[in-house]
């Protein structure tokens, strides 16, 4: 872990979270594909390639960079990181098949940042004043940028029932926090991991979590990959997700997990701005609010720094 103070230089601060916020970039896009990839096949086929992929991408990766060979110590946080990161895809994925994205969306990614931040701070990390006050920004600000993006994630229509909806909402509730708790352990795993055996322990990470969601889907009787369009939205997941994993794994060991994890999980931002573009989404003024938030934060972490 890393404390704030001296030891950690300006430049290096300033690299993880750039580092932090290319890979929101690379989360917030492969979640729009997932959400559009989740209306055409089921959250364990849409995880199942979007995990081949990723495997692809990341060993790709490690055989070009090399590395020494890793400590058992790095690929069991590594490991562990995987698979909470691809259980919290199947909770995520599931959750947006029953609820809208405006629930299960924001839940996701401030139970993330939120659980990061608490585990950063019980292992002795002290970011400065501004970084915190960045960071308490950064929670509402995830909420309003998520407000309301359905036809991004394919949420289920509307029938008019106010017990189906109840039920809608509060599974969203359920599968986001979930996903949130999964998403915080991937940061905090590949946070202990350490910088010392390369990319081996977001490579294990990701083997582990092929095989692991490979199991699901044998119980599940569901091991086939999605076909035609949906199919390649899920490949374009694990293309978008693999690389943003590497960046925040880089980050991390940069800065402070605190900030990292929170300014990574600022992606939802990149998930409005693509539905805007992309499926034509208005920018509502909560949306709107939420991104200037969003920027906000950023801005005070950045003065703050993160050591």
């Amino acid at each position: 872990m890393h404390e704030c103070g001296p030891g950690l230089a300006a430049g290096t601060a300033v690299l993880a979270i750039l580092l932090a916020l290319a890979a929101a970039a690379g989360y917030g896009g492969s979640d729009f594909t997932a959400g559009l990839a989740s209306r055409r096949a089921s959250a364990i086929r849409v995880t199942l390639m979007s995990e081949t992929v990723s495997v692809a991408v990341v060993g790709v990766a490690l055989a070009l960079l090399g590395a020494d060979p890793p400590s058992l110590r790095a690929v069991a946080w590594g490991g562990v990181a995987g698979l909470a990161g691809m259980a919290g895809a199947l909770a995520l994925y599931v959750g947006y098949r029953h609820a809208a994205f405006s629930v299960a969306g924001p839940l996701s990614a401030v139970g993330a940042a939120g659980f990061s931040v608490l585990a950063g701070l019980l292992l002795g990390e002290r970011p400065t004043v501004l970084a915190l006050t960045g960071i308490v920004l950064a929670l509402p600000a995830i909420v309003g940028v998520s407000a309301s993006v359905r036809s991004a994630s394919g949420g289920p229509p509307d029938d008019g029932a106010p017990g189906a909806a109840r039920r809608r909402a509060e599974l969203g509730v359920i599968y986001g926090l979930v996903a949130g708790a999964c998403f915080a352990l991937l940061f905090i795993g590949l946070d202990e991991a350490g910088s010392g055996s390369g990319l081996w322990p977001v490579f294990s990470g990701q083997v582990l979590a092929l095989i692991g969601v490979v199991c699901v889907a044998a119980v599940t009787r569901d091991l086939r990959l999605p076909e035609a369009r949906g199919g390649g939205l899920a490949a374009l997941t694990g293309l978008m997700g693999a690389p943003a994993t590497i960046l925040y794994f880089i980050a991390t060991h940069h800065g402070l997990l605190a900030v990292t994890a929170v300014i990574t999980s600022l992606y939802p931002a990149v998930t409005i701005l693509l539905a805007r573009v992309l499926l034509g989404e208005r920018l509502t003024a909560f949306r709107l609010g939420g991104l200037v938030l969003a920027a906000a934060s950023v801005s005070l972490i950045a003065v703050g720094g993160s050591g």
